[in-house]
C-alpha cells in the first residue's frame, strides 16, 4: 500500500507538533522546517484541525499546537481519516467501469489487504512514532525548541530554517 502525499504530510506535521507539545508553530514554519510545500501543509493542517488532533488559531498570536488527542491518536485511525474511504482500486469508474466487477475477486482481496494495512498501524500511536531517535531528530529541525529541551541523544546541531535555506 502506498499512502497519499496528503497523509504523509499529515503524519509528519502531527509528529513534529507532538515532539514539542509546549510550542506553537505556524504552517509556514512547519513547511520550511520539514521541507514541504506551504500550500500542502496548510490544507493538511485544516483537516487535522477538523479531526481534533491540532489546534489552529488565526491572527497575530495564532499558530498550531497539538491537542491532547494528538499524541494518543492511533496511526491507523489517523491514516484512515486522512486517506478517506477510497478503495485501493476503482472498479466503478463512471466513464469506464471494469467489466469484471460482478465476478472479480481482486476487489475483495485488495480491500482485505487495505484493512490489514490499517490494522497493523492501529497498534501504534503518534507518541510511539516520536520515540527517540525520531523525536530527537524532529527537535533538531524545529528552530523554536531551545537547546536544553532537545533530547540528550541528539548529536545533530540545531539548524534554523534560515540556515537550511542558505545552504540549499
Amino acid at each position: 500500500m502506498q499512502l497519499t502525499r496528503f497523509t504523509d504530510i499529515g503524519l509528519r506535521v502531527v509528529m513534529a507538533l507532538a515532539a514539542d507539545p509546549e510550542a506553537t508553530h505556524t504552517s509556514r514554519q512547519l513547511a520550511d522546517d520539514l521541507h514541504l510545500s506551504y500550500t500542502h501543509v496548510a490544507k493538511v493542517v485544516s483537516r487535522l484541525a477538523e479531526l481534533g488532533v491540532v489546534n489552529s488559531r488565526r491572527g497575530r498570536s495564532g499558530g498550531l499546537a497539538i491537542t491532547e488527542l494528538g499524541p494518543r491518536a492511533g496511526v491507523g485511525w489517523l491514516a484512515r481519516h486522512l486517506e478517506g474511504d477510497d478503495e485501493v482500486v476503482d472498479c466503478d469508474d463512471a466513464d469506464r467501469p471494469c467489466p469484471l466487477r460482478s465476478a472479480c475477486r481482486l476487489r475483495h482481496a485488495l480491500a482485505t489487504a487495505q484493512d490489514a494495512f490499517y490494522t497493523s498501524l492501529d497498534r501504534l500511536t503518534v507518541q510511539d512514532l516520536i520515540a527517540d531517535p525520531t523525536g530527537a531528530q524532529l527537535l533538531t529541525l524545529l528552530p523554536t525548541v531551545p537547546a536544553d529541551r532537545r533530547s540528550a541523544d541528539s548529536t545533530a546541531p540545531m539548524v534554523s530554517s534560515d540556515e537550511m535555506r542558505r545552504s540549499r
